[in-house]
C-alpha cells in the first residue's frame, strides 16, 4: 500500500473493530452459584430438565449455563451490562432452585416433580 491515507484508515477502522471485540468480551462474566438438587437426573426429568432446556436462557442477560448435578453447582455465563449476579440469583430462585443464599421460591418449588423435592 503506497497511500499513506488508505494506510491509516485501514488502521483505524482495525483499531476500531479490536476495541469493540475487547469491550464485549469484558462483558461477559462467569460465575458459579451453589444449588441443591435433591434427585440425581435433574437434567433428564420430565419437569427440571425442560425448565433448565427453556427457562434458564429466559433469565435476562444469561448467554449460557452448565449445571454440574454431582457438585450441585450452576457455571452462569451472563452478560455484566444486561443484569447483575443478584438478578441471576433471584431468576434461578423462581424456577424453584436454591442459588448460593438466595433460597427457592416457594410456590415454584412446589411445581417441581416429587423426586425433585426434599
Amino acid at each position: 500500500m503506497k497511500n499513506p491515507i488508505l494506510k491509516a484508515m485501514l488502521l483505524v477502522v482495525s483499531l476500531f473493530f479490536f476495541s469493540n471485540f475487547v469491550a464485549a468480551q469484558k462483558a461477559t462474566q462467569k460465575v458459579v452459584i451453589k444449588t441443591f438438587l435433591h434427585c440425581d437426573h435433574c437434567k433428564e426429568c420430565e419437569t427440571c430438565g425442560q425448565k433448565f432446556k427453556t427457562e434458564m436462557l429466559k433469565i435476562k442477560g444469561i448467554k449460557m449455563y452448565e449445571l454440574d448435578e454431582k457438585a450441585m453447582t450452576f457455571t452462569i455465563y451472563y452478560n455484566a451490562k444486561k443484569t447483575n449476579l443478584q438478578a441471576i440469583k433471584q431468576g434461578i430462585s423462581k424456577l424453584g432452585y436454591d442459588a448460593d443464599e438466595v433460597k427457592a421460591n416457594a410456590e415454584a418449588y412446589e411445581s417441581l416433580d416429587g423426586c425433585c423435592k426434599a
